[in-house]
């Protein structure tokens, strides 16, 4: 280990280290990501695989819009069919 790396960090010197290491992750995947979208470019099926993706992007959206968009049942709704359901069961 170097002396740097020995002594304790500032906070402030702690997110810049962080900040600068998010970066350098960021620029490596967007740089990746580049790469695959040169590799797709060159593709004779290319329109295909963008077209195909753009379903694929639109489904997962309806999903997250649906998991998170709905609202939950209400409380008492729910409770008050328990009620029915076991009065239900009593009588019959």
């Amino acid at each position: 280990m170097t002396r740097e790396t020995r002594r304790r960090e500032s906070p402030g010197e702690q997110a810049v280290l962080l900040v600068a290491g998010l970066a350098d992750v960021a620029v490596g995947t967007l740089g990746s990501a580049l790469g695959v979208l040169r590799g797709l470019a060159r593709r004779s099926d290319a329109a295909e695989l963008v077209s195909e993706a753009e379903r694929d992007l639109t489904a997962r959206g309806r999903l997250v819009l649906d998991r998170y968009a709905a609202a939950p049942p209400a409380h008492l709704e729910i409770l008050a069919r328990h009620a029915l359901a076991e009065r239900a069961g009593e009588s019959g």
